[in-house]
């Protein structure tokens, strides 16, 4: 089986992350696979680097060039499959009639619900499979009309990392100047209104009564920063509301943190909350969107039903208050993902569905 995956985004997020696990697993289980991408795209480069053949091309001009690329690959490279790992390759790979040959797949991420118009529907009416991340996508994407039966779900994942030294651990916590035991509470992700980080600002401010020593790391940077920033000196926690903007190393994080908290409010799935899972961080998420997908409430971490101080607060206190509690929830969170979300999991699902497709092409 040869599949071209088409990726025109620049900047790396989840979903680039998906992809090259999936141009290197295809190899490792004897399959081939091949990338276009954006010109100086984190993906492209990434790939190539990791031995991927890739083929770069401008994302200008209503993504012409990549559609252009991918009719001359579908016609004359022996690709048996073509997957859109996001909505611009979707218009790129559309446009260039793709499916008209090979099968045509298309990724989906994204809990907003599909676009009315004729042209955004034909799309998504031409593939042979959407492969959502999670069934919350899934039917958000059927509610808003995709076609059910052509609807699967593979989970996408985090690479179980090795778990942190105590000596990792102690260097983490003095970089973000952390001492002693004091509590460290923390999330990453860019900073938008609907990723709701103002919440767990104010549920700082209730626990320092508590806990005066708790500090709260946001790693991240977007419009929200001025406003949190202003909302922290409002509540009188400023100095104890750690706002580093982007962190390229984010293990630097992971490893400082006590507990993980994700107060999102229309989450399709989150990496951020996996990976902190992998760790073993005791991790606190809103039941929204697809995150209960992910934690079994008071097995694998504690879900709270949105913006309530309160309980987040008593969810913090369960965990810094009771440390057999935490280490519990810290390894069924690990083994949750290991079990359920790792990268051979996700390779092997995708190669499932792409073989299951192709079969009925043969049979057809």
């Amino acid at each position: 089986m040869k599949a071209l995956l088409v990726d025109l985004e620049t900047a790396w997020r989840g979903g680039q992350n998906q992809a090259l696990l999936i141009l290197k697993g295809l190899p490792a289980h004897g399959h081939e696979a091949e990338l276009v991408a954006a010109q100086g795209s984190a993906l492209g480069e990434r790939a190539k680097e990791s031995g991927v053949r890739v083929h770069f091309v401008s994302r200008g001009l209503f993504r012409l060039p990549a559609s252009r690329k991918v009719r001359e690959l579908v016609r004359g490279g022996g690709f048996d499959l073509v997957h859109a790992n996001e909505a611009h390759a979707v218009s790129a790979v559309w446009l260039a009639a793709a499916h008209k040959h090979i099968p045509f797949f298309i990724s989906r991420r994204v809990g907003h619900p599909i676009g009315k118009s004729r042209a955004s529907r034909v799309r998504f009416e031409s593939a042979a499979r959407i492969i959502a991340n999670s069934k919350w996508v899934a039917e958000q994407a059927a509610s808003s009309g995709a076609p059910r039966d052509r609807l699967t779900v593979v989970y996408e994942v985090a690479e179980i990392p090795h778990l942190f030294t105590a000596a990792q651990r102690s260097e983490a916590r003095s970089r973000w100047g952390i001492s002693g035991d004091a509590p460290l509470l923390g999330c990453l992700g860019v900073l938008l209104p609907d990723k709701g980080q103002e919440w767990l600002i104010r549920a700082l401010a209730q626990c320092r009564e508590e806990f005066p020593n708790a500090k709260l790391l946001l790693a991240g940077d977007g419009p929200c920063r001025t406003k949190l920033e202003s909302l922290a000196r409002e509540l009188g926690v400023a100095e104890a509301v750690l706002l580093p903007g982007f962190v390229k190393e984010v293990e630097n994080v992971y490893a400082a943190l006590d507990v993980f908290l994700l107060p999102s409010f229309f989450e399709a799935l989150n990496n951020s909350l996996l990976a902190a899972m992998a760790y073993e961080i005791p991790s606190i998420a809103f039941n929204r969107g697809a995150l209960g997908e992910i934690i079994e409430n008071e097995k694998s971490g504690l879900l709270v039903s949105g913006p309530d101080v309160a309980e987040i607060c008593a969810s913090v206190r369960r965990i810094l208050q009771n440390k057999n509690f935490a280490t519990s929830l810290g390894k069924e969170g690990r083994q949750r993902v290991e079990q359920n979300f790792s990268a051979e999991r996700m390779v092997d699902g995708m190669i499932s569905v792409y073989e299951e497709v192709l079969r009925n092409k043969a049979k057809a």
